[in-house]
Protein backbone atom coordinates (compact mmCIF):
# COMPACT_ATOMS: atom_id res chain seq x y z
CA UNK A 1 0.00 0.00 0.00
CA UNK A 2 1.07 3.75 -0.89
CA UNK A 3 -0.61 7.05 -0.02
CA UNK A 4 0.34 9.95 -1.89
CA UNK A 5 -0.55 13.59 -2.05
CA UNK A 6 0.98 15.41 -5.12
CA UNK A 7 4.95 15.00 -4.58
CA UNK A 8 4.30 14.04 -0.44
CA UNK A 9 4.58 10.57 0.20
CA UNK A 10 2.85 9.68 3.65
CA UNK A 11 3.45 5.97 3.06
CA UNK A 12 5.34 3.62 0.29
CA UNK A 13 5.19 -0.30 0.07
CA UNK A 14 3.82 -0.38 3.11
CA UNK A 15 3.30 -4.56 4.00
CA UNK A 16 1.36 -5.29 7.44
CA UNK A 17 -0.76 -8.47 8.61
CA UNK A 18 -3.09 -7.83 11.68
CA UNK A 19 -4.42 -10.56 14.13
CA UNK A 20 -6.66 -11.79 16.25
CA UNK A 21 -5.57 -11.34 20.13
CA UNK A 22 -3.41 -8.29 19.11
CA UNK A 23 -3.43 -4.63 19.94
CA UNK A 24 -1.09 -2.38 17.88
CA UNK A 25 -0.42 1.29 18.75
CA UNK A 26 0.11 3.44 15.78
CA UNK A 27 3.17 5.72 16.56
CA UNK A 28 4.62 8.41 14.57
CA UNK A 29 5.92 12.04 14.74
CA UNK A 30 2.79 14.49 14.21
CA UNK A 31 2.16 14.77 10.48
CA UNK A 32 3.53 10.95 9.97
CA UNK A 33 -0.07 9.66 8.51
CA UNK A 34 -1.06 8.31 11.97
CA UNK A 35 -4.84 9.31 11.72
CA UNK A 36 -4.69 8.61 7.96
CA UNK A 37 -3.36 5.26 8.06
CA UNK A 38 -6.59 4.36 10.45
CA UNK A 39 -8.70 6.30 7.94
CA UNK A 40 -7.64 3.81 4.80
CA UNK A 41 -8.44 0.82 7.19
CA UNK A 42 -11.79 1.91 8.05
CA UNK A 43 -12.43 3.02 4.36
CA UNK A 44 -13.30 6.63 4.47
CA UNK A 45 -9.53 7.21 2.86
CA UNK A 46 -8.33 5.37 -0.50
CA UNK A 47 -4.96 4.80 -0.74
CA UNK A 48 -2.98 5.70 -3.48
CA UNK A 49 -1.50 2.35 -4.25
CA UNK A 50 -2.35 -1.63 -2.82
CA UNK A 51 -5.27 -2.56 -0.63
CA UNK A 52 -6.43 -3.60 2.79
CA UNK A 53 -8.60 -6.61 2.79
CA UNK A 54 -10.16 -8.48 5.89
CA UNK A 55 -11.04 -12.08 6.61
CA UNK A 56 -14.70 -12.44 5.27
CA UNK A 57 -17.65 -11.90 7.95
CA UNK A 58 -15.75 -9.90 10.12
CA UNK A 59 -17.23 -6.82 11.81
CA UNK A 60 -15.36 -3.51 12.03
CA UNK A 61 -16.18 -1.44 14.62
CA UNK A 62 -14.63 3.03 14.56
CA UNK A 63 -14.09 5.56 17.00
CA UNK A 64 -16.61 8.33 15.68
CA UNK A 65 -14.79 12.25 15.76
CA UNK A 66 -18.15 13.82 14.60
CA UNK A 67 -19.62 15.03 17.62
CA UNK A 68 -22.80 15.79 16.19
CA UNK A 69 -23.85 13.08 13.69
CA UNK A 70 -26.16 11.52 16.08
CA UNK A 71 -27.12 14.34 17.74
CA UNK A 72 -30.91 13.16 17.20
CA UNK A 73 -31.16 9.69 18.44
CA UNK A 74 -31.28 8.80 22.13
CA UNK A 75 -27.97 7.57 23.80
CA UNK A 76 -29.31 3.85 24.39
CA UNK A 77 -29.51 4.02 20.51
CA UNK A 78 -26.16 5.68 19.31
CA UNK A 79 -24.73 2.70 21.26
CA UNK A 80 -26.66 0.01 19.52
CA UNK A 81 -25.60 1.62 15.87
CA UNK A 82 -22.34 0.32 16.91
CA UNK A 83 -23.20 -2.86 15.17
CA UNK A 84 -24.86 -1.54 12.49
CA UNK A 85 -25.99 -5.35 11.21
CA UNK A 86 -28.03 -5.96 14.60
CA UNK A 87 -29.52 -2.34 14.26
CA UNK A 88 -31.03 -2.94 10.87
CA UNK A 89 -32.77 -5.44 11.67
CA UNK A 90 -33.78 -4.30 14.79
CA UNK A 91 -34.94 -1.41 12.69
CA UNK A 92 -36.67 -3.45 9.97
CA UNK A 93 -38.51 -5.65 12.90
CA UNK A 94 -39.81 -2.65 14.29
CA UNK A 95 -41.29 -0.80 11.16
CA UNK A 96 -43.22 -4.58 10.46
CA UNK A 97 -44.86 -4.64 13.59
CA UNK A 98 -46.12 -1.12 13.27
CA UNK A 99 -47.96 -1.44 10.20
CA UNK A 100 -51.71 -2.04 10.17
CA UNK A 101 -52.16 -4.00 7.28
CA UNK A 102 -49.59 -7.56 8.50
CA UNK A 103 -49.53 -9.83 5.53
CA UNK A 104 -47.94 -12.99 5.24
CA UNK A 105 -44.81 -12.24 3.90
CA UNK A 106 -44.61 -9.83 6.75
CA UNK A 107 -45.03 -12.52 8.86
CA UNK A 108 -42.12 -14.73 7.11
CA UNK A 109 -40.03 -11.78 7.21
CA UNK A 110 -40.75 -11.02 10.67
CA UNK A 111 -39.55 -14.52 11.77
CA UNK A 112 -36.45 -14.47 9.34
CA UNK A 113 -35.12 -11.37 11.81
CA UNK A 114 -36.65 -12.43 14.32
CA UNK A 115 -34.21 -15.68 14.03
CA UNK A 116 -31.44 -13.23 12.89
CA UNK A 117 -31.92 -10.77 15.78
CA UNK A 118 -31.67 -14.31 18.21
CA UNK A 119 -28.16 -15.14 16.97
CA UNK A 120 -26.72 -11.59 17.10
CA UNK A 121 -27.87 -11.43 21.31
CA UNK A 122 -30.39 -9.03 20.02
CA UNK A 123 -32.11 -9.60 23.47
CA UNK A 124 -29.57 -8.16 25.40
CA UNK A 125 -28.23 -5.61 23.15
CA UNK A 126 -30.14 -3.03 25.38
CA UNK A 127 -28.89 -4.20 28.47
CA UNK A 128 -25.06 -4.59 26.94
CA UNK A 129 -25.59 -0.95 25.86
CA UNK A 130 -26.17 -0.18 29.08
CA UNK A 131 -23.88 -1.62 31.11
CA UNK A 132 -20.73 0.19 28.46
CA UNK A 133 -22.72 3.17 29.05
CA UNK A 134 -22.27 2.85 32.99
CA UNK A 135 -18.77 2.03 32.69
CA UNK A 136 -17.90 4.62 30.96
CA UNK A 137 -19.10 7.25 33.14
CA UNK A 138 -22.54 7.64 31.69
CA UNK A 139 -25.39 7.79 34.10
CA UNK A 140 -28.80 5.81 33.61
CA UNK A 141 -30.86 8.76 33.80
CA UNK A 142 -29.03 10.17 30.67
CA UNK A 143 -29.51 6.58 28.77
CA UNK A 144 -32.54 8.38 26.99
CA UNK A 145 -31.64 11.59 26.39
CA UNK A 146 -30.81 12.56 23.07
CA UNK A 147 -27.03 12.78 22.30
CA UNK A 148 -27.36 16.38 21.34
CA UNK A 149 -28.92 17.12 25.14
CA UNK A 150 -25.17 15.83 26.90
CA UNK A 151 -21.96 17.99 27.23
CA UNK A 152 -18.76 17.27 25.07
CA UNK A 153 -17.07 15.12 27.41
CA UNK A 154 -20.16 12.92 27.24
CA UNK A 155 -20.85 12.30 24.11
CA UNK A 156 -17.00 11.73 23.56
CA UNK A 157 -17.96 8.49 25.98
CA UNK A 158 -21.26 7.69 24.39
CA UNK A 159 -19.41 7.19 20.50
CA UNK A 160 -16.41 5.18 22.49
CA UNK A 161 -19.47 2.97 23.87
CA UNK A 162 -20.80 2.48 20.44
CA UNK A 163 -17.33 1.44 18.84
CA UNK A 164 -17.07 -1.08 21.60
CA UNK A 165 -20.58 -2.20 21.79
CA UNK A 166 -21.16 -5.78 20.38
CA UNK A 167 -17.50 -7.05 20.65
CA UNK A 168 -16.41 -6.38 16.83
CA UNK A 169 -13.96 -8.05 15.24
CA UNK A 170 -11.42 -5.33 14.06
CA UNK A 171 -11.52 -1.92 16.44
CA UNK A 172 -10.24 1.70 15.45
CA UNK A 173 -9.70 3.87 18.04
CA UNK A 174 -7.46 7.21 17.10
CA UNK A 175 -7.06 9.18 20.92
CA UNK A 176 -9.62 6.96 22.65
CA UNK A 177 -8.60 8.64 26.00
CA UNK A 178 -9.29 12.03 25.37
CA UNK A 179 -11.19 14.07 28.04
CA UNK A 180 -11.90 10.62 30.30
CA UNK A 181 -11.09 10.50 33.74
CA UNK A 182 -8.09 8.31 35.32
CA UNK A 183 -11.03 5.69 36.57
CA UNK A 184 -12.59 5.27 32.87
CA UNK A 185 -9.40 5.33 31.34
CA UNK A 186 -8.25 2.43 34.22
CA UNK A 187 -11.20 0.18 32.95
CA UNK A 188 -10.93 0.92 29.45
CA UNK A 189 -7.40 -0.49 30.00
CA UNK A 190 -8.77 -3.64 31.59
CA UNK A 191 -11.30 -3.88 28.95
CA UNK A 192 -8.86 -3.86 26.28
CA UNK A 193 -6.19 -5.83 27.73
CA UNK A 194 -8.86 -8.66 27.77
CA UNK A 195 -9.95 -7.79 24.28
CA UNK A 196 -9.36 -10.71 21.91
CA UNK A 197 -9.82 -9.29 18.73
CA UNK A 198 -7.72 -7.10 16.88
CA UNK A 199 -7.06 -3.30 18.39
CA UNK A 200 -5.65 -0.97 16.29
CA UNK A 201 -5.12 2.46 18.45
CA UNK A 202 -3.56 6.05 18.21
CA UNK A 203 -2.63 7.56 21.69
CA UNK A 204 -0.63 10.34 22.95
CA UNK A 205 -0.60 8.62 26.27
CA UNK A 206 2.54 6.50 26.81
CA UNK A 207 0.70 5.00 30.40
CA UNK A 208 -2.29 3.61 27.80
CA UNK A 209 -0.33 2.44 25.09
CA UNK A 210 1.79 0.55 27.78
CA UNK A 211 -0.96 -0.92 29.52
CA UNK A 212 -2.73 -2.09 26.64
CA UNK A 213 -0.76 -2.67 23.27
CA UNK A 214 0.86 -5.99 22.36
CA UNK A 215 2.48 -4.58 19.34
CA UNK A 216 3.49 -1.19 18.13
CA UNK A 217 3.30 0.13 14.27
CA UNK A 218 6.37 2.46 13.85
CA UNK A 219 5.26 5.51 10.78
CA UNK A 220 9.30 6.59 10.29
CA UNK A 221 10.04 8.11 6.85
CA UNK A 222 7.00 6.84 4.78
CA UNK A 223 7.66 3.00 5.64
CA UNK A 224 5.48 1.27 8.58
CA UNK A 225 7.38 -1.48 11.00
CA UNK A 226 5.71 -3.93 13.40
CA UNK A 227 7.44 -4.78 16.64
CA UNK A 228 6.79 -6.65 19.49
CA UNK A 229 6.19 -5.27 22.59
CA UNK A 230 4.36 -2.05 24.26
CA UNK A 231 5.44 1.71 23.55
CA UNK A 232 8.28 1.58 26.51
CA UNK A 233 9.76 -1.37 25.16
CA UNK A 234 9.59 -0.29 21.83
CA UNK A 235 11.26 3.23 22.98
CA UNK A 236 13.91 1.88 25.02
CA UNK A 237 15.35 -0.93 23.02
CA UNK A 238 15.19 1.71 19.42
CA UNK A 239 17.31 4.37 21.96
CA UNK A 240 19.42 1.12 22.94
CA UNK A 241 20.08 0.37 19.41
CA UNK A 242 20.30 3.83 18.58
CA UNK A 243 23.34 3.71 21.49
CA UNK A 244 25.24 0.70 20.13
CA UNK A 245 25.15 2.08 16.55
CA UNK A 246 26.99 5.48 17.50
CA UNK A 247 29.53 3.71 19.27
CA UNK A 248 31.21 2.04 15.81
CA UNK A 249 33.96 0.49 18.32
CA UNK A 250 31.71 -2.15 20.25
CA UNK A 251 32.37 -5.29 19.35
CA UNK A 252 29.30 -7.10 17.62
CA UNK A 253 28.67 -10.45 20.48
CA UNK A 254 29.05 -7.11 23.27
CA UNK A 255 26.05 -5.32 21.43
CA UNK A 256 23.95 -9.08 20.67
CA UNK A 257 24.61 -9.36 24.85
CA UNK A 258 23.46 -6.16 25.67
CA UNK A 259 20.13 -6.19 23.61
CA UNK A 260 19.47 -10.38 25.26
CA UNK A 261 19.80 -8.75 28.33
CA UNK A 262 17.70 -5.60 27.88
CA UNK A 263 14.59 -8.07 26.53
CA UNK A 264 15.27 -10.53 29.63
CA UNK A 265 14.97 -7.60 32.20
CA UNK A 266 11.71 -6.35 30.28
CA UNK A 267 10.42 -9.43 29.99
CA UNK A 268 10.75 -10.06 33.70
CA UNK A 269 8.81 -6.52 34.76
CA UNK A 270 5.50 -7.90 31.79
CA UNK A 271 4.39 -9.56 34.85
CA UNK A 272 2.31 -6.82 36.03
CA UNK A 273 0.61 -7.08 33.07
CA UNK A 274 -3.05 -8.86 32.29
CA UNK A 275 -1.41 -9.83 29.08
CA UNK A 276 1.81 -11.30 30.70
CA UNK A 277 2.13 -15.02 29.42
CA UNK A 278 1.67 -13.66 25.52
CA UNK A 279 4.02 -11.16 25.83
CA UNK A 280 6.43 -12.73 27.46
CA UNK A 281 6.21 -15.27 25.19
CA UNK A 282 6.63 -12.88 22.73
CA UNK A 283 9.54 -11.22 23.68
CA UNK A 284 11.20 -14.21 23.92
CA UNK A 285 11.20 -15.07 20.32
CA UNK A 286 12.21 -11.47 18.74
CA UNK A 287 15.00 -11.38 16.86
CA UNK A 288 18.07 -9.24 17.84
CA UNK A 289 18.21 -7.94 14.30
CA UNK A 290 15.17 -6.78 14.34
CA UNK A 291 16.03 -3.84 16.77
CA UNK A 292 16.92 -0.92 15.46
CA UNK A 293 17.46 2.48 16.12
CA UNK A 294 14.52 5.19 15.90
CA UNK A 295 15.29 8.00 13.24
CA UNK A 296 12.74 10.03 15.28
CA UNK A 297 14.08 13.65 16.54
CA UNK A 298 13.80 14.47 20.35
CA UNK A 299 13.67 18.21 21.43
CA UNK A 300 16.28 18.65 24.57
CA UNK A 301 14.02 20.25 26.97
CA UNK A 302 15.78 21.01 29.83
CA UNK A 303 15.51 23.49 32.66
CA UNK A 304 18.65 23.39 34.49
CA UNK A 305 19.96 26.28 33.50
CA UNK A 306 19.13 28.29 36.73
CA UNK A 307 20.17 31.84 36.58
CA UNK A 308 20.19 31.43 40.89
CA UNK A 309 20.45 28.60 43.08
CA UNK A 310 16.58 28.34 45.64
CA UNK A 311 16.64 28.85 48.93
CA UNK A 312 14.53 27.29 52.16
CA UNK A 313 11.67 29.33 51.27
CA UNK A 314 9.95 28.52 47.88
CA UNK A 315 6.16 29.38 48.34
CA UNK A 316 3.56 29.71 51.38
CA UNK A 317 -0.05 29.30 50.52
CA UNK A 318 -2.13 30.28 53.46
CA UNK A 319 -6.11 30.12 53.22
CA UNK A 320 -6.58 30.58 49.42
CA UNK A 321 -10.13 30.66 47.69
CA UNK A 322 -11.58 31.23 44.40
CA UNK A 323 -15.11 31.50 43.86
CA UNK A 324 -17.02 31.91 40.52
CA UNK A 325 -20.60 32.30 40.60
CA UNK A 326 -22.10 30.36 42.93
CA UNK A 327 -19.30 27.81 42.38
CA UNK A 328 -16.91 27.23 44.57
CA UNK A 329 -13.63 25.84 43.05
CA UNK A 330 -11.29 25.69 45.93
CA UNK A 331 -11.35 27.27 49.81
CA UNK A 332 -9.08 27.24 52.76
CA UNK A 333 -6.19 26.17 50.40
CA UNK A 334 -3.28 25.76 53.24
CA UNK A 335 0.52 24.42 52.10
CA UNK A 336 3.86 25.20 51.73
CA UNK A 337 6.01 24.15 48.97
CA UNK A 338 9.50 22.08 50.37
CA UNK A 339 12.85 22.79 48.46
CA UNK A 340 12.83 19.69 45.98
CA UNK A 341 9.43 19.59 45.91
CA UNK A 342 7.28 18.45 42.70
CA UNK A 343 4.14 18.59 43.35
CA UNK A 344 1.38 17.47 40.99
CA UNK A 345 -1.61 19.55 41.46
CA UNK A 346 -5.50 18.10 41.03
CA UNK A 347 -8.82 19.45 40.98
CA UNK A 348 -12.06 17.63 39.76
CA UNK A 349 -11.52 19.82 36.81
CA UNK A 350 -9.07 21.92 34.67
CA UNK A 351 -11.03 25.08 35.34
CA UNK A 352 -10.07 24.74 39.07
CA UNK A 353 -6.28 24.22 38.63
CA UNK A 354 -6.12 27.10 35.79
CA UNK A 355 -7.94 29.45 38.55
CA UNK A 356 -5.35 28.60 41.38
CA UNK A 357 -2.64 28.93 38.28
CA UNK A 358 -3.71 32.22 37.32
CA UNK A 359 -3.85 33.54 41.22
CA UNK A 360 -0.04 32.30 42.52
CA UNK A 361 1.21 33.92 38.55
CA UNK A 362 -0.59 37.49 39.95
CA UNK A 363 -2.91 36.87 36.83
CA UNK A 364 -5.90 36.78 39.07
CA UNK A 365 -6.10 39.52 41.59
CA UNK A 366 -9.42 38.44 42.94
CA UNK A 367 -9.40 35.50 45.46
CA UNK A 368 -9.50 35.16 49.20
CA UNK A 369 -6.20 33.90 51.19
CA UNK A 370 -2.65 34.67 50.89
CA UNK A 371 0.55 33.72 49.10
CA UNK A 372 4.11 34.57 49.36
CA UNK A 373 6.84 33.22 47.25
CA UNK A 374 10.51 32.70 48.89
CA UNK A 375 12.89 36.01 48.10
CA UNK A 376 14.95 33.54 46.17
CA UNK A 377 12.79 32.22 43.94
CA UNK A 378 12.23 32.80 40.29
CA UNK A 379 8.86 31.35 39.02
CA UNK A 380 8.75 30.32 35.07
CA UNK A 381 5.10 29.05 33.82
CA UNK A 382 3.31 27.23 30.93
CA UNK A 383 -0.63 28.16 31.14
CA UNK A 384 -3.30 26.04 29.44
CA UNK A 385 -3.87 29.06 26.90
CA UNK A 386 -0.99 30.81 25.13
CA UNK A 387 -2.93 32.51 22.64
CA UNK A 388 -1.54 35.78 24.33
CA UNK A 389 1.82 35.26 23.52
CA UNK A 390 1.23 34.61 19.54
CA UNK A 391 -1.96 36.14 18.35
CA UNK A 392 -0.93 39.24 16.50
CA UNK A 393 2.39 38.65 17.01
CA UNK A 394 4.04 39.34 13.67
CA UNK A 395 7.72 38.75 14.30
CA UNK A 396 9.52 35.69 13.23
CA UNK A 397 10.99 33.17 15.92
CA UNK A 398 14.42 34.72 16.81
CA UNK A 399 12.89 37.87 17.48
CA UNK A 400 9.76 36.57 19.19
CA UNK A 401 11.77 34.67 21.60
CA UNK A 402 14.56 37.41 21.86
CA UNK A 403 11.50 39.71 23.58
CA UNK A 404 11.91 37.04 26.69
CA UNK A 405 15.60 37.00 27.66
CA UNK A 406 17.58 39.80 29.36
CA UNK A 407 20.56 37.69 28.84
CA UNK A 408 23.50 39.79 27.16
CA UNK A 409 24.88 37.31 25.54
CA UNK A 410 21.29 36.72 23.91
CA UNK A 411 22.43 37.14 20.26
CA UNK A 412 20.99 35.45 17.10
CA UNK A 413 23.26 33.16 17.38
CA UNK A 414 22.51 32.22 20.49
CA UNK A 415 18.71 32.60 20.20
CA UNK A 416 18.94 30.13 16.95
CA UNK A 417 20.97 27.58 19.41
CA UNK A 418 17.69 28.20 21.53
CA UNK A 419 15.48 27.41 18.61
CA UNK A 420 17.36 24.36 17.54
CA UNK A 421 16.96 22.49 20.53
CA UNK A 422 13.33 22.59 19.92
CA UNK A 423 13.85 21.05 16.22
CA UNK A 424 13.75 24.60 14.49
CA UNK A 425 16.88 24.30 12.01
CA UNK A 426 18.18 26.39 9.13
CA UNK A 427 14.74 28.88 7.99
CA UNK A 428 12.73 27.45 9.94
CA UNK A 429 13.47 30.00 12.64
CA UNK A 430 12.47 32.66 10.57
CA UNK A 431 8.93 31.31 10.71
CA UNK A 432 6.16 34.20 11.53
CA UNK A 433 4.81 33.06 14.65
CA UNK A 434 1.05 33.41 13.01
CA UNK A 435 1.51 30.40 10.89
CA UNK A 436 2.90 28.27 13.70
CA UNK A 437 0.82 24.90 14.80
CA UNK A 438 0.06 23.66 18.18
CA UNK A 439 2.80 21.40 18.68
CA UNK A 440 5.31 24.10 17.51
CA UNK A 441 3.75 27.09 19.58
CA UNK A 442 4.91 24.10 22.45
CA UNK A 443 7.98 23.83 21.44
CA UNK A 444 8.34 28.29 21.64
CA UNK A 445 6.95 28.28 25.09
CA UNK A 446 9.54 25.48 26.39
CA UNK A 447 12.37 27.80 24.78
CA UNK A 448 10.78 30.49 26.53
CA UNK A 449 10.90 28.90 30.06
CA UNK A 450 14.32 27.59 29.50
CA UNK A 451 15.65 30.89 28.47
CA UNK A 452 14.48 32.32 31.69
CA UNK A 453 16.33 30.63 34.10
CA UNK A 454 13.81 30.00 36.52
CA UNK A 455 14.10 28.26 39.72
CA UNK A 456 10.41 26.84 39.96
CA UNK A 457 8.26 25.42 37.23
CA UNK A 458 4.65 25.54 36.61
CA UNK A 459 2.85 23.79 34.02
CA UNK A 460 -0.73 23.99 33.47
CA UNK A 461 -1.14 20.39 31.03
CA UNK A 462 1.91 21.33 29.29
CA UNK A 463 1.47 17.65 27.30
CA UNK A 464 -1.68 19.37 25.05
CA UNK A 465 -0.59 19.37 21.22
CA UNK A 466 2.33 17.87 21.77
CA UNK A 467 3.55 14.24 19.61
CA UNK A 468 5.28 11.59 21.71
CA UNK A 469 8.83 12.20 21.05
CA UNK A 470 8.25 15.67 22.91
CA UNK A 471 6.03 13.99 25.76
CA UNK A 472 9.02 11.88 26.66
CA UNK A 473 11.76 14.59 26.24
CA UNK A 474 9.67 16.86 28.65
CA UNK A 475 9.00 13.86 30.91
CA UNK A 476 13.00 13.66 31.11
CA UNK A 477 13.45 17.39 31.68
CA UNK A 478 10.88 17.68 34.14
CA UNK A 479 12.06 14.76 36.18
CA UNK A 480 15.83 15.70 35.98
CA UNK A 481 14.87 19.82 37.17
CA UNK A 482 16.93 20.19 40.34
CA UNK A 483 14.52 23.24 41.49
CA UNK A 484 10.83 22.80 43.04
CA UNK A 485 7.66 22.21 40.47
CA UNK A 486 3.88 22.36 40.55
CA UNK A 487 1.94 20.97 37.73
CA UNK A 488 -1.49 19.62 36.40
CA UNK A 489 -0.91 17.35 33.80
CA UNK A 490 -3.39 14.07 32.18
CA UNK A 491 -0.64 12.47 30.86
CA UNK A 492 -0.62 9.36 33.72
CA UNK A 493 2.96 8.36 32.88
CA UNK A 494 4.65 11.87 33.19
CA UNK A 495 2.87 12.40 36.72
CA UNK A 496 4.10 9.12 38.18
CA UNK A 497 7.75 9.38 36.96
CA UNK A 498 8.04 12.94 37.99
CA UNK A 499 5.74 13.83 40.94
CA UNK A 500 7.11 13.02 44.77
CA UNK A 501 4.21 14.63 46.78
CA UNK A 502 0.07 14.78 45.60
CA UNK A 503 -2.37 18.13 46.20
CA UNK A 504 -5.90 18.04 45.35
CA UNK A 505 -7.86 21.19 45.10
CA UNK A 506 -11.43 20.34 46.83
CA UNK A 507 -14.51 23.66 47.74
CA UNK A 508 -13.62 22.38 51.63
CA UNK A 509 -9.68 22.22 51.91
CA UNK A 510 -7.09 20.41 50.19
CA UNK A 511 -5.91 16.36 50.47
CA UNK A 512 -1.66 16.65 50.41
CA UNK A 513 0.19 13.25 50.17
CA UNK A 514 3.46 12.86 50.20
CA UNK A 515 3.01 9.35 47.68
CA UNK A 516 3.73 8.80 44.19
CA UNK A 517 0.27 9.14 41.79
CA UNK A 518 -0.23 5.51 41.47
CA UNK A 519 0.05 5.24 45.03
CA UNK A 520 -2.45 8.05 45.33
CA UNK A 521 -4.88 7.27 43.23
CA UNK A 522 -5.24 3.68 44.53
CA UNK A 523 -5.27 4.55 48.15
CA UNK A 524 -8.32 3.77 50.21
CA UNK A 525 -7.57 6.55 52.87
CA UNK A 526 -7.41 8.75 50.11
CA UNK A 527 -10.71 7.75 48.40
CA UNK A 528 -12.55 8.52 51.76
CA UNK A 529 -11.03 11.40 52.47
CA UNK A 530 -11.99 12.53 48.90
CA UNK A 531 -15.33 11.80 49.36
CA UNK A 532 -15.97 12.86 52.65
CA UNK A 533 -14.48 16.33 51.69
CA UNK A 534 -16.56 16.41 48.19
CA UNK A 535 -19.82 15.37 50.48
CA UNK A 536 -19.69 17.96 52.34
CA UNK A 537 -20.10 20.78 49.59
Amino acid sequence: MSLRFGKRVLFEDVNLKFTPGNCYGIIGANGAGKSTFLNIISGQVDPTTGSVSFTPGERMSVLKQNHYEFDEFTVIETVMMGNQELYKVMKEKDEIYMKEDFSDADGERAGELESLFAEMDGWNAESNAATLLSNLGIQESLHFKLLKELDGNEKVRVLLAQALFGNPDILILDEPTNDLDIHTIAWLEDFLAAYEAIVLVVSHDRHFLDAVCTHIVDIDFGKMSIYTGNYSFWYESSQLALKQRTDQNKKMEDKVKELQEFIRRFSANASKSKQATSRKKALEKINIDEIKPSNRKYPAIMFNSMDREPGDQILHIEKLGKTIGEEVYFNDVTFMVNKGDKIALLAENNLVTSAFYDIITGRDQDHRGEYKWGVTITPADMPIDNAEFFEGKTENLVDWLRDYTSKPEADEQFIRGFLGKMLFSGEEVLKKCSVLSGGEKMRCMFSRMMLQGANFLIFDEPTNHLDLESITALNNGMTDFRGSIIFTSRDHELTQTVANRIIELTPNGVIDKLMTYDEYINSDVVKAQREELYRRR
